[in-house]
């Protein structure tokens, strides 16, 4: 007779559980250190490994270490050739670090050009969505009028611009709205509203807001520490207007109102207001400052100005690049051509819309080499971390 066979519990859910937690023998310390060294891509998977492992890469003392460590830059990109309205978050090599599936809000919502731990997707037609990519939370602004406006928005055509800022003083997120209707030209209007995401019923509504008593030309805005500021209208281009190509107008996000308009640093070099156009000049924010970009044609020549003291208006000319005769000409006379981020290298990275097509500038060549990933249809700069979406 066969001996009777030893007897063994049935497996489980939680002995599962227990097992692999058990069969980590590494000790807690060394395991910290070996987690460090993976970059954020692999360590979101590896959360699910056990619980011991989703604790311990959760914990805020590892988040923090292994952002230290692993320092980026990182970039919210859409791709043109993608039909899953996805938002990607790649490293600058081009390289996939997460895929967020459907987050783009669906066709035709663009990634505004932000630097922060959100992403802000908007289309010319009044939809506008707020991602929080560590966690891939939405929120869908509401699209009726402040009630100061109700009568002045036609929402059958209202032609919208949007931009995101974070107010430092308070950590609110905060989206400027403006209404565009017909433009200078044509005697229309300009109209202003703010909104707070998340930030409870007194403030679930868009807000009406002054004008600047200029036209501003909406596709130059930039968000600089919770200021948007804009460059004015091409349609002043010319001498009966007397304004200045530079001439900048700001909102300030945390106050909710204008602020004082700002002089830029090329207006007081050039001999009238008509020689100097619009299109030369882009608005930027790098290393935490305005920044205005002035671009050259003959001969090819970036010159980056930060702004170093808005209370008195002064620039410093921080960037003097003569650029080379290969790709640097194409790159610098496209309109879309927008600088994003400054490294800490000293290297440039600039995106070129109608290109698609993310550039860095060498400064020791003073060319601008592509970065090789697939054709961008819109890209921010990502500063938040993957890892804080628990």
């Amino acid at each position: 007779m066969a001996s009777p066979r030893p007897y063994s519990p049935p497996i489980t859910r939680g002995r599962r559980a227990r097992e692999a937690a058990s069969s980590d023998r590494l000790p807690m310390d060394v395991l910290f250190n070996v987690l460090l060294r993976f970059p954020a891509r692999d360590i979101c998977r590896l959360r699910t490994v056990c619980r011991s492992w989703h604790s311990l890469i959760s914990d805020p003392v590892f988040i923090t270490e292994h952002a230290a460590r692993h320092p980026g830059p990182l970039f919210l990109a859409q791709f043109r050739d993608d039909k899953t309205h996805s938002i990607y978050i790649v490293d600058l090599s081009g390289n996939v670090v997460k895929r967020i599936a459907g987050a783009a809000g669906g066709p035709y919502h663009r990634l505004q050009c932000t630097r922060l731990d959100r992403a802000c997707l908007t289309t010319d037609w009044n939809r506008c969505h707020v991602l929080n990519p560590a966690t891939g939370a939405v929120q869908a602004l509401p699209e009726s009028p402040a009630a100061e406006h109700v009568n002045r928005v036609n929402l059958r055509d209202p032609y919208t611009f949007f931009a995101l800022g974070r107010v430092s003083s308070t950590g609110d997120y905060k989206v400027l709205r403006m209404f565009n209707r017909l433009g200078f030209a044509k005697g229309g209007h300009q109209l202003f509203e703010v909104f707070t995401i998340n930030g409870g019923d007194a403030h679930a509504r868009w807000r009406g807001q002054q004008s600047p008593g200029l036209f501003v030309d909406e596709c130059s805005g930039v968000v600089v520490d919770g200021v948007v500021y804009f460059l004015t209208s091409r349609a002043y281009d010319g001498a009966r207007y007397g304004i200045r190509a530079d001439y900048i107008v700001s909102f300030d996000l945390g106050r909710e109102e204008w602020r004082r308009d700002l002089r830029g640093p090329i207006s007081s070099k050039v001999g009238s207001a008509s020689s100097y156009m619009r299109h030369h000049l882009t608005l930027a924010e790098l290393k935490g400052s305005l920044v205005l970009a002035d671009r050259r044609h003959q001969p090819f020549t970036l010159d980056l100005w930060f702004l170093v003291d808005s209370e008195s208006g002064h620039w410093v000319k921080e960037y003097h690049i003569l650029t080379g005769p290969t790709i640097s000409r194409p790159v610098l006379v496209d309109e879309s051509f927008k600088p994003l981020l400054l490294l800490d290298d000293g290297r440039l990275v600039v995106y070129v819309g109608t290109r698609g097509q993310l550039f860095i500038q060498d400064p020791g060549t003073d060319n601008f080499a592509r970065v090789y990933m697939g054709l961008l249809d819109s890209v921010s700069v990502y500063t938040g971390n993957l890892l804080s979406g628990g």
